[in-house]
């Protein structure tokens, strides 16, 4: 008897995907090979999907290799003039208007390494991207098509009489034929839609598959505002006791915040240094060491809070002694559903080096709650605008300050670039500041603060781009509504579109750091 035939030699590995960071290499490879002539993807563009959608961003991989990518975002379609280009619909490649809430998928691109062709790796990338929609539960697929072959037949037709043609089967295109087979129908034809698909004479099919297994969310037909109420606590440093006193002033401002229907409570900066009011450490380096042992006791009484009242809260900043022996600045996220996150303090102010030896952290961080995507930056942060711009590109909606400042100089560099902040990036920023003082604790003897919501600078938002703001160094809270819709429709069509309007070609920023 001859011996068994060993078929796993010839066996290949197909696989669809998510994309990773480790396949942006391949991906920039088989674009200049798909469309040459054209401008490429730039690192920080895949970056960014990756960063704001990653479950859009699919790749087909062979035995190892990835040979096909395809990238999307999610966006709501009747918001967009009827003529928007490539550029408006993914706001220049870099997809930072996707919106979560959206009813369509918009599919950027899908490209196949020209060697692996006529295997029908097109159609299992389109077959994802219904697959998501579906998971989704998004009403359709909508996608911009070149018509590469138009350049044969521009003497004789015009671009719709081509589109005819192609439809009638009595034209061959590669990429609408394809798309026809694939269930898509077609929408209209655009000029200008790509200023560099020469090939297409600049044209576009706008072509539309509808999702037959999609729910219509009807309740979204009649929500035309995403109201997210904050709830900003100015705190006043006073002398306690004891731990359980300190306690029991968190819990009232979060009963009040929760008694007004908050969704988020905002705590200022190091505000647990008033457990050293009893301490009587003389030494502000032993003071902060100590401190960091009530870590455990001001988690768990935040966690419960934010369950018990049922509010997201940003628990100010706390003073924690890590593994590696350092001790960080690090600002809280407790979600009401029990859940904790975490922000390090990145910039650390000279004052904390000099008295408290405090150490930095390195990562910008964005987090998803149940009001969309937030981000906190720690005092000083705020003051680099870098930070905003990448918490901004990462997705956030709104971006929390808690702070601490001893005189009006440095309470005026948080506020006046928290507003900044608000403007360059067509978001949110919140600042809660201390106020009082403790005359017996050495570096938090004195403090300053008129705590604010700031929105950006245009009609629909509160006049002077201030939604609210408290009274000068008194103990009190800041109740106020942001509008997370209104803030996603300005960054399309408002008077200025600082987002869209960057100037890629001559500058980006580049983050360092993966989370």
């Amino acid at each position: 008897m001859s011996e068994q035939l060993d078929v796993s030699q010839f066996e290949k590995n197909l696989v669809i995907r998510k994309m990773q960071r480790t396949d942006f290499d391949e991906i920039l490879e088989i674009q200049r090979k798909s469309f040459p002539g054209m401008d490429p993807w730039e690192l920080s563009h895949l970056n960014s999907h990756l960063d704001i959608f990653p479950e859009g961003q699919i790749v087909a991989e062979l035995d190892g290799k990835v040979i096909a990518s395809c990238s999307s975002l999610i966006i709501n379609f009747d918001e967009y003039d009827d003529r928007a280009t490539w550029s408006d619909l993914t706001n220049d490649g870099y997809i930072t208007n996707h919106n979560p809430n959206g009813y369509n998928l918009y599919g950027i691109e899908v490209m196949v390494d020209p060697a692996y062709r006529r295997m029908k790796i097109g159609q299992r990338l389109y077959d994802a991207r219904k697959d998501l929609a579906r998971e989704h539960n998004l009403k359709s697929i909508i996608i911009g098509g070149r018509i590469p072959n138009y350049h044969k037949h521009i003497d004789e037709m015009t671009p719709r009489e081509y589109v005819d043609a192609v439809s009638r089967h009595k034209v061959y295109d590669p990429v609408l034929t394809f798309q026809i087979k694939n269930g898509f129908t077609l929408m209209r034809v655009n000029p200008n839609y790509l200023p560099d698909d020469v090939a297409s004479a600049k044209y576009a099919t706008l072509m539309e598959w509808n999702n037959v297994d999609y729910l219509p969310r009807t309740k979204r037909h009649y929500k035309t505002s995403y109201p997210v109420r904050i709830c900003a606590v100015q705190y006043m440093m006073r002398k306690i006791s004891s731990f359980e006193e300190f306690a029991h002033q968190c819990e009232y401002f979060v009963d009040v915040a929760s008694d007004a229907s908050s969704d988020f409570v905002v705590f200022p900066e190091i505000f647990t240094t008033q457990l050293m009011s009893f301490m009587n450490e003389k030494s502000p380096s032993l003071a902060v060491r100590r401190l960091t042992e009530y870590t455990e006791q001001y988690l768990e009484l935040f966690t419960n809070l934010a369950i018990r009242y049922n509010v997201n809260i940003i628990g100010g900043s706390h003073f924690v002694k890590e593994e590696d022996d350092e001790i960080y600045n690090i600002a809280y996220l407790f979600r009401r559903d029990g859940t904790i996150e975490k922000q390090y303090k990145v910039h650390i102010t000279p004052n904390e080096r000099k008295w408290w030896g405090i150490s930095s952290g390195d990562k910008v961080r964005v987090f998803d709650t149940d009001c969309g995507k937030i981000a906190i930056q720690i005092c000083y942060d705020i003051e680099f605008p870098e930070m905003a711009r990448i918490a901004t590109d990462k997705g956030a909606n709104i971006i929390f300050t808690p702070f601490c400042t001893d005189d009006r100089q440095g309470y005026l560099r948080v506020r006046y670039c928290a507003q900044a902040r608000a403007i360059e990036n067509q978001i949110y920023t919140v600042i809660a500041g201390t106020v009082g003082n403790l005359p017996q604790t050495e570096n938090m003897d004195i403090q300053y603060a008129q705590s604010g919501i700031f929105a950006p600078s245009d009609f629909e938002f509160a006049r002077d781009g201030i939604v609210g703001e408290t009274s000068p160094n008194l103990e009190m809270v800041l109740i106020g509504d942001v509008d997370l819709e209104i803030l996603r429709r300005k960054r399309q069509d408002g008077t200025v579109a600082h987002l869209k309007d960057r100037r890629h070609d001559v500058y980006s920023l580049h983050y360092t750091k993966e989370d």
